[in-house]
């Protein structure tokens, strides 16, 4: 480390540098919300009016300045815009851009790595619940920064594991898409192959009108309650948090950010112990089960990967017969999606009740069991990258402290 200099931070990095974008112009707005903690890709922008906020382009680093979206990890490359075009983004963002000193991904991950964390909480100030990094204060602390060619190897080290994270989630969104266009074929349009092979409804399948759906539907298939496709629904239970033996052992314990986004569960941020799972006996959810939000985001829906308890804003449902599996994973995502749709506004609460009410089509089983083996490669393909990434994650974030301190050198 003899060749590395200590500086502060505010001579290595511009902070919020200048950019103009005219009051009233369409410019790409980049939101919070278009964050995904510890993600380096920024999942979406939306077109505003620029009235205020923070201006960057590409190679800069946004980092969330607020409690508790720092600490959470809110912090992206922005690599989403045209050459030489500026967007912004929320108020809350600080904006990290390259100086002589340093390389521009080299920032992005100093920005994630424990020790520039650990030092913009510390400039921490204002309320509970609305404290805010004090730019001048974070400016001002001193770190050891490698040259310029050190900081491309350390930045190409860990860019190389996010961009192969990347892929995997690229590959499982066109996976996850294709499963759903055959979803929609079979049971949407009702085209599913007949006894010829020919697509059902195309051919001049028999329609019949269902008055509960208000549409026609196969001859043959029934409407049912959820209840009555899969009678074992089971709402969560949170143990109590006042008894610290109950929390951080060996048992998934699944709440509404585990499900975002993901098809299948592989992790949660919170555990239970044995004797914390076993208050709520009953509760247990063995491997294939599928979690549905119910309460403050209705809608999200995935897959149990082992043995696990949610919390009491999800329903899941414990599938006995497993050629309902897939079908049902597509099927409530399709329900909420189009309830929002037509009711103007998302859910603030489904109960148990009102769950397991959920009018629901019953093909035949013998559609149901072609339509689960013509997915089910597909869908074991999104589970393994899905870990895969999981074991990238972790190395990276092992390797990423080492890096950046110098305790590891790249060759």
């Amino acid at each position: 480390m003899n060749s590395w200099k200590k500086l502060q931070i505010g001579t290595a990095i511009f902070f919020n540098p200048t950019e103009s974008i005219s009051k009233g112009k369409v410019a790409k707005k980049i939101p919070m919300g278009s964050l995904t903690e510890f993600q380096r890709k920024i999942n979406s922008f939306e077109y505003c009016k620029y009235k205020s906020g923070p201006k960057f382009r590409n190679g800069d680093t946004i980092m969330a300045k607020i409690t508790p979206c720092l600490e959470n990890g809110k912090t992206a490359f922005v690599d989403v815009l045209d050459e030489e075009e500026i967007a912004f983004g929320s108020s809350e963002f600080i904006v990290l851009r390259k100086t002589p000193n340093t390389d521009p991904m080299f920032i992005y991950y100093l920005a994630i790595s424990p020790t520039f964390r650990k030092r913009a909480i510390s400039c921490m100030e204002g309320t509970s619940g609305r404290k805010r990094v004090s730019e001048k204060t974070l400016k001002y602390f001193e770190l050891n920064f490698p040259p310029i060619e050190n900081q491309k190897q350390i930045a190409k080290v860990l860019s190389d594991l996010d961009t192969k994270i990347e892929l995997n989630n690229k590959i499982n969104t066109e996976l996850e898409a294709m499963a759903k266009l055959i979803y929609d074929y079979w049971f949407v349009q009702f085209d599913f192959p007949d006894e010829n092979g020919k697509p059902y409804k195309f051919s001049g399948g028999k329609m019949v009108y269902n008055e509960e759906l208000k549409r026609e539907i196969p001859e043959g298939w029934e409407v049912k309650d959820l209840e009555d496709i899969e009678s074992n629904i089971v709402t969560g239970k949170t143990p109590s948090t006042k008894k610290d033996e109950f929390y951080n052992g060996e048992i998934p314990f699944i709440t509404i950010g585990d499900i975002r986004g993901n098809m299948h569960i592989i992790e949660t941020q919170q555990t239970l112990s044995e004797i914390g799972a076993n208050q709520n006996q009953n509760k247990f959810l063995p491997k294939g089960s599928i979690c549905v939000t119910c309460i403050a985001s209705p809608g999200l829906v995935g897959f149990v990967t082992k043995d696990s308890q949610t919390n009491q804003q999800i329903n899941s449902i414990i599938c006995k017969r497993e050629e309902n599996k897939f079908f049902l994973y597509f099927y409530l995502k399709d329900y909420f999606k189009f309830a929002k749709a037509s009711s103007g506004s998302t859910f603030s609460n489904m109960n148990k009740g009102e769950f397991s009410s959920i009018k629901t089509i019953k093909p035949r089983k013998e559609i149901l069991i072609d339509f689960s083996n013509k997915l089910e490669s597909s869908i074991n393909k999104i589970l393994v990258n899905q870990l895969e990434n999981q074991k990238l994650a972790e190395l990276r974030d092992w390797l990423l402290p080492m890096l950046i301190n110098g305790q590891v050198r790249v060759k």
